[in-house]
């Protein structure tokens, strides 16, 4: 819901005072043809009267807006004057009507106080021991509110609960407790004991009155000046007192730990010894049945051993042998190669000697019958080295190169004769 700020509420005044003074001129307008001033205003009496509370109504609701703005972490209780009824809001805005409702606000989360007039030994109210002796005690409660009852503590409950309802109640028991022990006992003895007191007796108190106390914690205790010297003293010569008792009874057991470490040495040395002594009796019977399985297994491996010497040996020569054999057969073989590839070349030089004799044959009986081929052979194989030949001609009338070779055509032909008898001698 909007609220109505005092900026909203003179526009509006504005606004509503332009109105009545155009009214006004209005009526002043037609005031001429109107017969009287007293029946004009009569006619329109109630039509001024409304926009009167209207102008009143608007002004009021933007200086008094009535929405109240609920606090972060606190409840806001609406209390009908009339009606009695109480509405409850934890967040937002609440609806007020001004003379109809009353709000209280009462904390939602819990909260810590700290009472400061008994918190030191020469503040404006300090506690009192047993002995008479004044002292300062820091305390802090941690309440809330019971928030089961929140109706009815909107109606009882005071505006400062701390300092009305809290503080009062809680100088009644601190100073009737306080006053029971003594120094010492509230300084360091007993300190968890009156703690304890003090917090099951408020919390009765102010669980009528519809607080709840979650915790009450001591802190700081103040002592006089001259008994903190005094304490201080008495509990350095405690503490000392306290050191050389614990020092002499760690002498004590340190004497004790020394002679029950010798023991214990002097044991574990003995049984020590005797198990090394049993130990050895142990091993030399452990050897000596091993022996008797050892012996035996060395003998096998001699054994095994002159077995493989001697089966290393046959293999030798068997392996021997067999390349022995493999040598003979390998020679026997190359002979008879040998012999096939003799026998092989002497048939390819017969062949090869028959196909030169029937070539020459066949060639001689060419020549015979066309002694010209003879010139342009010659002419054939010296016309790349030789390009002229001079020589004079034959006597009688034969072949031109007769001369050139030098009469040895008749020894080629008998050559080629003989040869042509002995092969046909080897067939």
């Amino acid at each position: 819901m909007n609220e109505h700020t005092p900026e909203q509420g003179q526009a509006d005044d504005d606004i509503l005072h332009s109105r009545l003074v155009e009214d006004y001129e209005a009526a002043a307008a037609h005031e001429a043809v109107r017969p009287s001033l007293g029946a004009q205003l009569r006619r329109h009496a109630p039509l001024l009267l409304a926009l009167g509370v209207s102008i009143v109504s608007v002004t009021a609701l933007a200086l008094h807006p009535p929405f109240f703005p609920v606090p972060r972490g606190e409840f806001a209780l609406r209390t009908n004057t009339l009606t009695g009824g109480v509405t409850q809001a934890r967040d937002g805005s609440l609806f007020r009507l001004p003379g109809l409702h009353e709000i209280r606000t009462l904390p939602q989360q819990d909260r810590s106080y700290q009472p400061g007039a008994f918190a030191r030994a020469d503040g404006p109210a300090p506690l009192q021991s047993v002995e008479g002796l004044s002292l300062g005690l820091t305390l802090t409660l941690r309440w809330g509110v019971d928030q089961t009852r929140l109706p009815q503590l909107a109606r009882s409950l005071p505006d400062n609960i701390e300092r009305e309802l809290i503080d009062p109640i809680l100088q009644g028991v601190i100073y009737r407790q306080i006053a029971s022990h003594t120094v010492r006992e509230i300084f360091s003895t007993q300190r968890a004991e009156i703690q304890q007191a003090l917090e099951t007796e408020l919390r009765k108190k102010l669980q009528a009155d519809g607080i709840v106390l979650h915790s009450v914690q001591i802190g700081n205790v103040d002592l006089p000046h001259e008994y903190r010297e005094g304490l201080e003293k008495l509990l350095a010569e405690g503490l000392a007192t306290e050191k050389m008792r614990y020092t002499l009874e760690q002498q004590e057991k340190k004497v004790k730990q020394t002679e029950l470490e010798a023991a214990a040495d002097k044991i574990r040395r003995e049984t020590a010894a005797e198990a090394a002594a049993r130990e050895q009796i142990i091993a030399a019977k452990a050897q000596e049945e091993a022996m008797k399985h050892v012996l035996p297994f060395k003998q096998r491996q001699v054994e095994q051993r002159q077995l493989e010497a001697e089966a290393e040996r046959v293999a030798r020569v068997r392996m021997a042998e067999g390349s022995a054999q493999a040598r003979g057969i390998e020679a026997e073989g190359e002979a008879r190669a040998r012999e096939k590839l003799a026998d092989a070349e002497a048939y390819r030089q017969g062949r090869l000697g028959k196909v030169s004799l029937e070539q020459m044959s066949a060639e001689g009986a060419l020549l015979s019958r066309h002694p010209l081929l003879i010139q342009k052979a010659m002419a054939d194989k010296l016309s790349d080295k030789v390009q002229v030949i001079i020589a004079p001609p034959p006597a009688d009338g034969g072949f031109i190169g007769k001369t050139l070779l030098g009469g040895k055509t008749e020894t080629v032909a008998k050559a080629r004769e003989a040869q042509e008898a002995q092969t046909e001698g080897n067939n």
